[in-house]
């Protein structure tokens, strides 16, 4: 039986240097399609209306592209205003969110109902299992894969045990799980994951679920 190293190793996946997972930031982070509105206090004629592109860009009046994926909308505005001053003296700059993708989790393999769902407040990696219709008697309990994209290639990944988290004793291990999660629930062993992997066209979830 192959393990989850050689198949990613057999898709081109490779791996970053491990970490541990950051602490949630309660300031919403800007996301591919998201719209903003940005306001020049000075020069309105250079404000704008424009939507992050896939690649996270906003190409904006006189300042051509700026990069705003995974930006608070105040560090937005410093991004924004750093870049203005090459053409402008002393820009003010305000950067509103119009619109934004709805936040969601998405849910893999081994459990009842996989799918998409929508993000409503916390959610624990239980109570994330508990929505998707619970587990499998056929699912890895001690092996449940959680990915949150860090990057346009990169991923960071935590393996963790969710049988001890569902007892009494191992609950306050339960880990909060961020909008854009993806958690992949095996039913193949997995010897090994390393915390942080790139991302090729071959996604991690569908090299788990394609394993036999």
């Amino acid at each position: 039986m192959r393990t989850i190293l050689t198949a990613l190793a057999l898709t081109g996946l490779t791996f970053a240097q491990p970490a541990t997972f950051s602490d949630r930031d309660p300031h919403y982070k800007l996301q591919s399609e998201d719209k903003v509105e940005v306001q020049y206090r000075y020069t309105p004629e250079y404000n704008a209306t424009v939507a992050l592109q896939p690649d996270g860009y906003v190409s904006l009046p006189l300042l051509g592209e700026v990069k705003l994926v995974n930006l608070s909308l105040e560090d937005a505005s410093r991004e924004i205003t750093a870049k203005a001053r090459e053409r402008l003296a002393d820009p003010e700059i305000t950067v509103l969110l119009k619109e934004y993708v709805k936040p969601y989790f998405v849910v893999a393999g081994e459990v009842n109902h996989p799918g998409r769902f929508d993000y409503h407040g916390d959610v624990s990696l239980v109570e994330a299992l508990a929505i998707s219709g619970g587990l499998k008697d056929s699912a890895k309990r001690t092996q449940v894969v959680v990915m949150h994209k860090t990057g346009t290639d990169l991923a960071e990944v935590r393996l963790l045990d969710v049988r001890k988290l569902m007892n009494g004793t191992g609950v306050r291990e339960d880990i909060a799980i961020r909008p854009g999660d993806m958690i992949v629930v095996p039913r193949n062993f997995i010897s090994k994951i390393e915390p942080y992997i790139r991302i090729s066209e071959t996604s991690l979830y569908s090299v788990i679920l394609g394993l036999k």
